[in-house]
């Protein structure tokens, strides 16, 4: 039965990943002007045949309907465009920045985890204690942090004051692991250089701090209330009256069943790291996808834009869909969508 259902929600996802093209189609096409005056921008030494090749590429000249289902059925071929800023296929692109932004967002989700879930848990246990309340404090100051500004201040801090940290980038030049994955540091382990790995790591640190503590503070406020939730439950009394060993009751009984809510959370959190990293990852210089958008804003590169937002949307449907299937694993009175 949960078999089925789980098949029913990644059948109903499919509309909606439909549904983010079009979006994005339409979007892309309210933009005020003419969309290869905007690619173009004030560039004078461009000959009639280029502009008429550009618009051809996009259909330009034919009725919105059918400059859609063209579109639709170049996404289907997994033809994402061309970009002209980078003279290069978008999806070759995309798929070489992508190990980056996969990498970040889940060394940022792993830090906050690890971070979040002892500290929700402590949180919980003393509740209304000086640890609790100092615990509340630090996650409502990670919440209002914005990224950036957080970034800013490690660069700041330990990259140029104390120099513990490099400042941007993925790898120092000459300790770039052998590809196997794209994702440097799981690269480094599968081919056992430890250099590699460490300087990977190293690399990592500051923008997964940056991108990490806003997730961290979010989920321990969740795993905390949830706690708090499920401790004032009849079977947890019931379980504790029984005699059972607090710590057994705290972890079997009352965590399990917190995290509930938390994986939904989680999913969310490394959907919006993985579309929302832009402005870290330019301003630690890392080659991902964020910063991939970014130069295809300012070079005015329609197809790139355009390729990066979708696969971001479709990303970000595909995180969720795996954690309403944790959601379901997690609890089996659980069924996708509706409660027993």
């Amino acid at each position: 039965m949960r078999g089925v259902k789980i098949l029913e929600r990644a059948l109903a996802a499919l509309p909606i990943m439909l549904g983010v093209c079009i979006v994005v189609f339409l979007f892309m096409r309210l933009i005020p002007g003419d969309p290869v005056d905007i690619m173009l921008g004030e560039a004078s030494n461009v000959t009639q045949e280029e502009i008429d090749a550009l618009r051809a590429q996009f259909n330009l000249d034919d009725p919105i309907h059918v400059q859609l289902a063209s579109y639709l059925i170049r996404v289907l071929k997994g033809d994402l465009g061309y970009s002209i800023s980078r003279s290069a296929g978008v999806r070759d692109l995309l798929l070489e920045a992508l190990p980056a932004t996969v990498e970040l967002a889940l060394s940022s989700i792993l830090l906050a985890l690890i971070v979040a879930v002892p500290l929700g848990i402590i949180t919980a246990v003393r509740h209304r204690s000086a640890v609790d309340r100092t615990s509340m404090a630090a996650s409502f100051l990670g919440i209002s942090m914005p990224a950036f500004w957080l970034g800013i201040v490690l660069i700041l801090v330990f990259a140029v004051r104390l120099k513990w940290l490099p400042t941007s980038g993925r790898a120092t030049y000459g300790f770039v692991p052998a590809h196997v994955t794209g994702l440097y540091v799981l690269d480094s382990i599968l081919t056992g250089d430890v250099l590699a790995l460490k300087d990977s790591i190293r690399h990592l640190v500051l923008p997964s701090i940056a991108l990490g503590a806003a997730p961290a503070a979010v989920i321990t406020r969740v795993i905390r209330s949830s706690m708090l939730e499920v401790m004032r439950k009849d079977y947890v009394t019931f379980a504790r009256a029984k005699g059972v060993a607090e710590w057994a009751v705290i972890l079997k009984h009352v965590f399990r069943n917190a995290l509930i809510p938390a994986v939904t959370v989680t999913g969310l959190e490394i959907g919006s790291l993985l579309g929302g990293n832009m402005v870290v990852e330019t301003i630690f210089g890392w080659p991902g996808m964020g910063r991939l958008v970014v130069d295809g804003i300012f070079s005015r590169d329609y197809s790139l834009v355009q390729g990066a937002v979708m696969v971001y949307g479709f990303t970000f449907v595909a995180v969720n869909l795996i954690a309403d299937i944790l959601y379901t694993w997690l609890n089996p009175k659980l069924v996708i969508g509706e409660k027993v």
